[in-house]
């Protein structure tokens, strides 16, 4: 009888023992030097360990605010926003568009009143913030810095993220507002701004982590998202940047999922992927070529089925991350596939993280997976897929290329149909799911969000609109018109224009007149 066959969903085959590969004797890499694919510090965890995050924003910014001082107490590193729908697309609260969205899935934001509470009681000079926005990031950005200003802070130590990364929309997740050539200059002029202004910002999460909630295996995620990430570099260059500054300031955002070796393979590959093509692409400075990235477990894993049953994906997840050396990381609440997370799922969320830090010993060494013959092995198998799917989007004139012409979009349908077959046949194993069910479910108490937030925002914005300076308002929208229309940089006009109490929403509305919307 032939022997059963073992495949990833990247369609790796996981042979029955390995051995030592040909090179493995010759070739001593240390962590921390290029190209990093044993970590990008050389003691990783011994000194400081990952940035324990939890991902938190619904309803109104006072209640975001609530849950944030919970975080910080019970021993979040630092914060990660979660925005509403329509402030992702560029919509204020009281626009027709917005009904039945409002602080839903993240809180709702239009203006710098809203901001102010959001981070009442937090100074920013002291707090790491990571946000989750893409079309509008720019404008959450200015809302930040505007903030943090009036906090009297030193812009020079703000440190923190915005995801902004575009083109993960056009091919996986769909908060798109403008075409992707003038998004892209968006993100460039971030780039050049935050070099000269926010120097320790991140101005760039490039984000496999949507690519892999849509339905991508492993491989694609790593592939799409470098790929997207030479697009921005190859723009930024295109400006005149210097790719050793901006460089420096590229981050990254991966899923985790259950597979435990092949993601802890997939991280290491893709940070020896990513030192190289820096390297090809003319960086010489070697924090612009180390991939840094954020981890979050995957959402599309988590269960309505048996939800306790999550705490345990999100343990291997966890480990996964760790085991593959992330910076920071958040961890999925158990009740997430029926509501937002509860109070006490968050924390369960974050004490995972903990016993994983200073129970399990997973951080005493760095890289403990390093030298198992599985592990390397599975490392470059990973790599040379991923570089086959990169040569073939290179080969289309790159990632814009290939998502105008749908590529991405179909491989990622194609792995998700292949994916929910295999679960729907049975030869994929989904516990509680398809195997290992219970007749009678226990119910989990879900997070439910009060539909009257939206008349709660719109009172707000009534009372800005009344008692702002309209004339300030209209030059300020005049000026981001003007800048749009030319080269010169967005940032300033739009930092004005939050501080001049224009809203989220009249600031998309202008750029939406002078770049169109991509449908």
């Amino acid at each position: 009888m032939p022997e059963k066959k073992i495949i990833t969903d990247s369609g790796i085959e996981i042979q029955k023992v390995y051995y030592p590969l040909p090179d493995c004797g010759e070739k001593k890499e240390e962590p921390g030097q290029f190209p990093y694919t044993r970590g990008v510090q050389p003691d990783m965890y011994r000194g400081k360990l990952w940035t324990m995050r939890q991902y938190a924003g619904f309803s109104t910014a006072e209640e975001s605010n609530k849950r944030y001082h919970y975080l910080l107490s019970q021993g979040v590193m630092g914060l990660s926003v979660a925005f509403d729908l329509p402030t992702q697309i560029g919509y204020d609260s009281d626009h027709p568009l917005a009904e039945g969205e409002v602080g839903k899935v993240g809180v709702a934001i239009d203006s710098i009143e809203d901001m102010e509470i959001l981070f009442q009681g937090i100074k920013l000079e002291e707090v790491s913030t990571s946000m989750t926005i893409n079309a509008t990031g720019f404008i959450l950005l200015a809302l930040y810095v505007a903030l943090a200003k009036k906090q009297g802070a030193d812009l020079s130590k703000i440190t923190g993220t915005i995801q902004n990364d575009i083109l993960k929309e056009y091919a996986a997740r769909g908060t798109h507002i403008y075409p992707p050539k003038p998004s892209m200059r968006i993100i460039t002029d971030i780039f050049e701004w935050c070099s000269k202004e926010l120097p320790k910002w991140n101005t760039i999460s490039i984000s496999g982590y949507h690519i892999r909630e849509a339905g991508s295996t492993a491989v694609q995620e790593i592939a799409f998202t470098l790929s997207n990430g030479k697009a921005y570099v190859t723009a930024a260059l295109a400006k005149g940047l210097d790719i050793n500054v901006f460089g420096k300031r590229l981050s990254f955002f991966f899923n985790a999922h259950n597979h435990l070796f092949e993601e802890v393979a997939k991280f290491r590959a893709a940070r020896r992927m990513w030192a190289k093509i820096m390297k090809e692409l003319g960086a010489t400075d070697e924090k612009a070529m180390m991939l840094r990235f954020h981890t979050q477990t995957g959402g599309a894993t988590l269960t309505a089925q048996q939800p306790l049953n999550n705490i345990s994906r999100v343990t291997i997840q966890t480990l996964a991350a760790v085991l593959g050396g992330t910076q920071s990381l958040h961890t999925n609440g158990y009740d997430e596939a029926l509501s937002l997370p509860t109070e006490e799922a968050a924390r369960i969320a974050l004490r995972t993280q903990q016993i994983v830090a200073f129970e399990s010993g997973v951080p005493d060494t760095v890289d403990p997976l390093a030298g198992s013959y599985f592990i390397e092995s599975l490392t470059n198998e990973v790599e040379a897929k991923a570089n086959a799917l990169i040569e073939k989007i290179d080969a289309m004139g790159g990632s814009v290329s290939a998502i105008e012409s749908g590529f991405m979009q179909e491989e990622i349908a194609r792995s998700a149909y292949e994916y929910q077959r295999n679960i729907e046949n049975g030869s994929k194993t989904i516990v509680g799911v398809n195997k290992f069910t219970v007749e009678k479910e226990e119910p989990v108490p879900g997070f439910k969000i009060d539909d009257s937030i939206r008349a709660v925002q719109s009172e707000k914005l009534k009372k800005l609109r009344n008692t702002r300076n309209a004339q300030k308002v209209n030059a300020c929208l005049e000026n981001i018109e003007s800048a749009a229309r030319s080269e010169k940089n967005l940032m300033p006009v739009v930092i004005e224009a939050v501080e001049n109490y224009c809203t989220l929403g009249e600031i998309a509305d202008v750029l939406r007149k002078v770049f169109g919307e991509y449908h």
